[in-house]
């Protein structure tokens, strides 16, 4: 289970959590079960219980399916999985996932951790562990639940967004995690890097120039013709929508694509770094 004090101040999740504890309660109170009968019948504690009903704690998914089958819902308390999944994660993380997926393209520039959306789930573990003050363990597996979730736009049943990735080699240099971890790093990067859909480049330390420097950004170009920026430094995480601002972020872009190796070059580069590893 994960905690729910973290996401108290987020009322979308709030008005979520809110609906599946009182849905849980009535299923429970019409079926004649007391929070203890209840949580023995699906191998939970009554106390357990009772802290989902208060919206104190997030129930897991195969709470909800046992729930659901002790209940006899018949699927209508399991088909909250999806609703309680995206109620989980941060808010923030919830905003940037339905921004790709209204967008049609998504260029990233990393000049200090390899990209969310490339990350194995050892490596995303490692990035997290490294934060301090440290996040506490359920944070920690939700956090790294939900990077691992956006990654499924690379899988979308719908029109998949083109992707543009720019690595500096510092990041595939650093071993985050210890060398097993990057070295599955380097082949899940080597086999992204060979979908149809994405351009992966590398910008190597030997380039006198690096546009980059100010540090790692995104940017979104959405179906409706806009433009999205995301940068993300030490405490700020910031969204940025003024034309002025996201034409500036887009030019530095293709000027950063223009100094790194070609996406060709660029997979030599991350297979050697792999053969080294």
């Amino acid at each position: 289970m994960s905690g729910w004090e973290a996401g108290r101040d987020d009322e979308e999740a709030g008005a979520v959590m809110r609906t599946v504890t009182r849905q849980l309660k009535l299923w429970r109170e019409a079926a004649g079960l007391t929070q203890a009968e209840f949580g023995a019948a699906i191998g939970y504690g009554e106390e357990l219980v009772s802290c989902v009903e208060r919206g104190r704690r997030i129930p897991r998914p195969e709470y909800l399916d046992a729930a659901d089958e002790v209940l006899g819902a018949g699927g209508k308390i399991a088909a909250m999985k999806g609703d309680v999944a995206e109620a989980r994660y941060p808010k923030k993380v919830r905003d940037v996932k339905r921004l790709e997926a209204e967008a049609v393209e998504i260029c990233s520039y990393n000049n200090c951790v390899i990209d969310g959306l490339l990350q194995t789930e050892a490596y995303a573990r490692a990035v997290f562990s490294s934060r301090r003050p440290q996040f506490a363990e359920e944070e920690l597996e939700q956090r790294v639940a939900a990077r691992l979730d956006r990654q499924e736009i690379f899988c979308a049943p719908k029109a998949r967004p083109l992707f543009s990735f720019v690595l500096c080699e510092a990041t595939l240099r650093r071993l985050i995690g210890g060398k097993m971890v990057m070295r599955n790093q380097l082949d899940r990067l080597s086999e992204v890097a060979r979908l149809r859909n994405v351009d992966l480049q590398v910008l190597p330390l030997s380039r006198e120039e690096n546009s980059g420097l100010g540090g790692p950004f995104r940017l979104l170009k959405l179906k409706d013709g806009a433009s999205v920026g995301l940068s993300e430094i030490q405490l700020t995480n910031r969204v940025i929508t003024d034309p002025k601002e996201t034409t500036v972020l887009d030019m530095r872009y293709g000027i950063i694509r223009a100094q790194a190796l070609a996406p060709r070059e660029s997979l030599a580069f991350i297979e050697k770094a792999l053969g080294e590893s």
